[in-house]
């Protein structure tokens, strides 16, 4: 059976005024179903409103675009009400409770990625929500609530009826939300576009990578992430992961070309990505980016929290361990061409700039 890699665009799920949820559907990217991952995106319109809720995965958020504030609520903890921005990264484990608000003109948007292989559904989150007409009190009996709760009947239909919204709704535009605290961020959020460089590469590219070094939360989560940005016709060189994880990448920013090598020495995609689409590199396949002339990022969780990758090429690749006889005898070559192969790229960089 052929692996179908091609990279999609996402499906809105629900929406109104206040935003939409959207997410990638196992169907349309097999690999989604293949590998328990999930992928979706929520977008929030000023004073739009995602009702608290929680999931059947986990997940780390990315905050693609916008500013707005966060409830963030681990299990048997108090709420941590958090400001977040574009370049925010933000670990959520099982059992967390969050809800997300924009009270600012601009979209805010949030890309969600995370693993299923817990989850009712492979490569889909499953959402089940506090409040709301979807809402898990809508599915409980006047009785039990008022039990539960210690209330009278009336309260109950109160409480029950009133939010005629399903999962995002739209506040008026004078209601007060509860304020952020700067010192709630510490522990939760990670600001890939502010946070010291791993890889710093002049007219490359650069690398930020979420490990449980500096959000301890990712080791909650069970993997790690990176935001990647590579410049103008640059290349980010062949490698794979040699931890047998997945890597899904969701393409933040520009444009360009990715080439996937898997099995046999097939080539199993080879497209032009663009801003806003997903696709996933199987476990052990190689692959490699080129950026066009507008640079290319890119925002990635790999199946492990601390991944190890490999590159093929640059002063740490494998070719440059191996002896020059065995680069000879595999390759086939005189000794000058396999010296000729050994000598090129003499840098440790894993991006590589245009050659002028």
């Amino acid at each position: 059976m052929e692996l179908d890699l091609t990279p999609k665009l996402p499906k809105k799920v629900y929406g109104g005024d206040g935003g939409s949820y959207s997410a990638w559907c196992p169907e349309e990217l097999p690999m989604l179903k293949q590998g328990n991952i999930g992928a979706a995106k929520l977008a929030l319109e000023k004073n739009g409103f995602a009702v608290p809720r929680y999931s059947d995965s986990s997940k780390v958020a990315y905050v693609l675009q916008g500013s707005g504030t966060a409830g963030i609520v681990l299990p048997e903890k108090e709420e941590k009400v958090i400001a977040i921005k574009q370049g925010d990264s933000i670990a959520l484990p099982f059992g967390v409770v969050t809800w997300w608000f924009n009270n600012e003109d601009p979209e805010l948007v949030i890309l969600f990625l995370g693993e299923t292989h817990k989850g009712h559904k492979a490569g889909q989150f499953t959402e089940f929500y506090l409040t709301g007409t979807n809402g898990i009190f809508t599915g409980f009996s006047t009785e039990f609530v008022g039990r539960a709760w210690d209330l009278d009947e009336n309260t109950v239909k109160k409480l029950v009826g009133s939010q005629t919204g399903n999962g995002i709704v739209k506040l008026d535009a004078g209601f007060k939300m509860p304020q952020p605290k700067e010192e709630n961020r510490a522990g939760f959020v990670l600001n890939c576009l502010e946070a010291p460089l791993d890889v710093d590469i002049k007219d490359g590219g650069r690398v930020v990578v979420l490990n449980t070094k500096n959000l301890p939360l990712v080791g909650e989560v069970g993997f790690g992430a990176d935001l990647v940005r590579i410049d103008a016709h640059s290349m980010c060189s062949p490698g794979f992961s040699c931890d047998s994880a997945l890597q899904v990448t969701y393409i933040v920013g520009g444009s360009g070309r990715v080439q996937v090598v898997g099995a046999d020495g097939k080539r199993v995609l080879e497209t032009h990505i663009k801003a806003g689409s997903l696709f996933i590199v199987p476990r052990f396949f190689v692959v490699s980016k080129i950026a066009d002339a507008d640079g290319m990022s890119w925002f990635s969780i790999v199946t492990t929290p601390d991944p190890i990758f490999t590159h093929l090429a640059g002063n740490t690749s494998v070719w440059k361990s191996l002896s020059p006889e065995v680069l000879q005898a595999a390759f086939k070559v005189a000794p000058e061409v396999e010296k000729s192969f050994r000598s090129t790229r003499t840098s440790s960089a894993i991006f590589f700039p245009p050659s002028n």
